[in-house]
Parts: C-alpha cells; structure tokens; sequence
C-alpha cells in the first residue's frame, strides 16, 4: 500500500498572528510586576510619582477637573459652612478614600496642632499652601487677633486655598499671598506689616527649605523663639535642611516621627527652634 504523503498547510500571515491577541494582556502583566518590584523598592516615592503622573492626568481628563477641583467640590458637598473641622474631615476622607494628595495629613496635623498650640503664633507663615488644608488646620487654632500668611507659588493653588478658607469661615485670619518664596520674603516687612515671626510652616518645594531658612534669616524675620516646622523632611526629603538645622548652634531641634500624609510610609516632621545668632 503506497504511502500518501502527509499534507503540509502553507502558513499564512492570519495563522502567523493567531497569538499578538495575548501580547497586550502579557504587556500589561509585566507592567505589572513592574510595578510591584518598584514599589517594594522604593515605595513612597513610586506612589507619589504613581498619583500625580499617572492616575491624577487620568482622572483629569476623565472628568474635565484637576484633583484640587474635587477636593475643594468634595468639602462644599460634604462639610458644613463655617466650620474648620468639618472641612478638614471632609478632606482627609476624600484623600484617604478615593484620590491621594499631598496635604498634610490627619496624623501630622496632630503635630502640626500641638505646636501651634505650644507657641501660640501672633503672627505665622506657611510656604506652600496648596488646596488651604494646613491653612485651615492652623487659623483654627490661632489666638484672637493673630494673623496667618501663605504663600503660594501655583495661582490656581491659591485661588483653591481662598475659597476652602472663605468656606471655613477663616478669610479673616489668613491671606494668601501668590508668588515664589524668595521673592515674597524680602517684601514681608514692608508690605506685609511683618515684624517678625513667632512660627513658620515649610511645606513647599523641599529644596526651597534651606535657602527660604536662611533668607528668613538675613531679613531679619525670625527672632529668638521663633518656630520653624518643616514637613516631609523623610519623604521626599529635607536632607540639607535637617543637616543645617540640626548642626547649626543658631537653632534647638525636635524630631517627629509619623507617616506620609494618608500613608504608613515612615517620614517626620522637624521642629527648629531658633535661638539667635549670637549664641556661642
């Protein structure tokens, strides 16, 4: 019996790509593994860059409004009108629950609280306000006729900061002033009606806290006792300024320890007393 030989199927280019229907789903299996690997090596930050570089530009476009648009739209739905708490909550659950952000936080505001209390500021500065939160956090607690100035370098920052403390019912006590640090210091005295200050909140650009320190300085801001409290001094990290602070016979310091805002990745807060320049 002759043998028939066996049938060969010519491949055709369909048969050639029966299987790239998989690759998108094995592409996004490795961005996915990707992704873990980077968080556990180096978690906090692959969060933050994840946040604002890839879920916040989504949702951005998603819903036609920037992150600082929800938060504020969130607190006017969900807080009551002249009532700082309230606010505070409003933010801390929309943070925590469905977008992260960069506010302080409901744990270091705990810190942020004590010391606010502890110095009793007549007149206190923040660097970087961004949506109003520690604006609000600390004019609640501001002693009658103390005043509070935030600068803020993003005017549409600003223009949320406004209208989250004209909800809070604390525009009295806070004004947000637009621009960059170093211009805005050196023009605190003459037209801010600055003396000097009993306490400064850093919470802005973290490069920014060693130079804005020492400007403070040379304008003659900062009086013996004033506080500085610098946030995120771990995560992302105030290095130079800690080193300054903490090396510098000028200042007394205390450290924090807590967690990123909305987080249990470890970071601090640190508190520099200052205590002149003429102390050996």
């Amino acid at each position: 019996m002759a043998l028939r030989p066996m049938r060969r199927e010519p491949h055709s280019s369909c048969t050639m790509l029966e299987g790239l229907p998989h690759l998108p789903a094995i592409a996004l299996l490795g961005l996915v593994l990707l992704a873990v690997l980077l968080r556990l090596r180096f978690s906090a930050r692959f969060m933050i860059f994840w946040c604002e570089f890839v879920l916040q530009p989504v949702r951005n476009m998603l819903t036609g409004s920037t992150l600082e648009q929800r938060i504020l739209r969130h607190v006017q739905q969900h807080a009551r009108t002249r009532d700082p708490q309230s606010v505070l909550d409003a933010i801390d659950t929309y943070c925590s629950q469905k977008e992260w952000a960069m506010n302080v936080g409901n744990e270091k505001g705990l810190i942020v609280d004590e010391v606010v209390r502890e110095c009793r500021p007549q007149m206190l500065l923040e660097l970087g306000a961004y949506c109003g939160y520690s604006a609000v956090r600390m004019a609640r607690l501001l002693p009658p006729g103390a005043r509070l100035l935030t600068i803020e370098l993003n005017p549409d920052y600003a223009a949320i900061t406004q209208q989250m403390l004209d909800f809070a019912g604390l525009q009295d006590k806070v004004t947000v002033v637009i621009g960059a640090s170093q211009d805005i210091i050196p023009k605190l005295k003459q037209q801010h009606d600055v003396h000097t200050l009993d306490m400064v909140f850093l919470d802005h650009w973290k490069d920014r806290y060693l130079p804005d320190t020492l400007l403070l300085e040379e304008c003659g801001l900062l009086r013996k006792g004033t506080v500085l409290l610098a946030d995120n001094v771990i995560v992302p990290g105030a290095p130079k300024f800690l080193k300054h602070v903490r090396e510098s016979s000028r200042f007394e310091c205390t450290h924090y320890r807590s967690h990123l805002e909305y987080s249990q990745e470890v970071d601090g807060m640190e508190k520099a007393v200052y205590v002149g320049p003429g102390r050996p």
